[in-house]
């Protein structure tokens, strides 16, 4: 049986915190706002070629766009700090399990 990682808060409270799991990049616009705010240098800028169909009307279009990515998934510290800030909501979490 696996024990959920938890914690308390200064009041005392039980907390469970909620560990980054997915990010949809394909929603991302590269803001950068969520790279700012996360705490423990979780996410990266990479870039994401886009798709031909995408932006052919579009001749200033670049071929790249830049997005972030989930770089250090085991830095994360269960804030979702990234998801408060995103605009596109681009982030899930969930709980995680103590691994030995």
């Amino acid at each position: 049986m696996s024990t959920m990682i938890s914690g308390l808060t200064r009041g005392g409270q039980e907390w469970t915190p909620e560990f980054v799991v997915a990010l949809k990049q394909e929603n991302c616009i590269g803001c950068g706002r969520c790279y700012k705010v996360c705490p423990r240098q979780v996410l990266d800028l990479v870039e994401r070629e886009v798709e031909e169909d995408e932006d052919e009307d579009d001749e200033f279009s670049d071929d790249t766009a830049m997005v972030m990515s989930i770089a250090n998934a085991m830095d994360c510290i269960g804030c979702k700090a990234c998801s408060k800030v995103c605009p596109k909501s681009c982030y899930s979490h969930a709980p995680a399990a103590l691994t030995a």
